[in-house]
């Protein structure tokens, strides 16, 4: 019942779309069409960048460390509505999960060959945590939504 409600409007299936192709358009610009570096980087120890940030603050720009720290967390709260929105099956937590995870270490791995990024664990890590809070609210709306639906109907 959740799923047939939620995906038939056909309206809201294309502000979808069109919210989802401009999305990953914005993200191809951030996270690939940046300067080269000369060396491959990557830090495959969790929590070690972060804590590097926390610990060391007042090395840091306050603009590098929202930057690094929320920006990789709020860039990704899209994806946790985009998958489920255009995926039926991964309103499935451990799906989302699971494809969420794939596309970030995609991307990681991505920067790390194409030397525009590095690959990072806690760049995954905060990405995932940004995705999950998409989710989380994905999920509310939907099932408010179909609550709505369902006491219209009954009416």
């Amino acid at each position: 019942m959740l799923r047939h409600v939620y995906f038939k409007n056909s309206i809201l299936n294309t502000f979808i779309m069109i919210g989802s192709s401009v999305y990953i358009l914005i993200m191809l610009k951030l996270l690939f069409l940046r300067a080269h570096y000369l060396f491959a980087d990557y830090n495959l120890v969790p929590f070690k960048t972060i804590n590097a940030y926390i610990v060391n603050r007042d090395h840091y720009n306050t603009d590098i460390l929202i930057k690094n720290l929320f920006g990789n967390i709020v860039l990704f709260i899209p994806m946790g509505f985009i998958i489920p929105l255009l995926n039926r099956n991964s309103i499935n937590f451990w799906r989302f999960l699971t494809c969420s995870f794939l596309i970030l270490l995609a991307v990681e791995l991505t920067q790390l060959i194409t030397r525009v990024g590095s690959l990072d664990i806690d760049d995954i890590i905060l990405n995932m945590f940004g995705a999950i809070i998409g989710f989380g609210i994905t999920k509310i709306l939907i099932i408010s939504f179909s609550k709505d639906t369902r006491n219209l109907m009954d009416k």
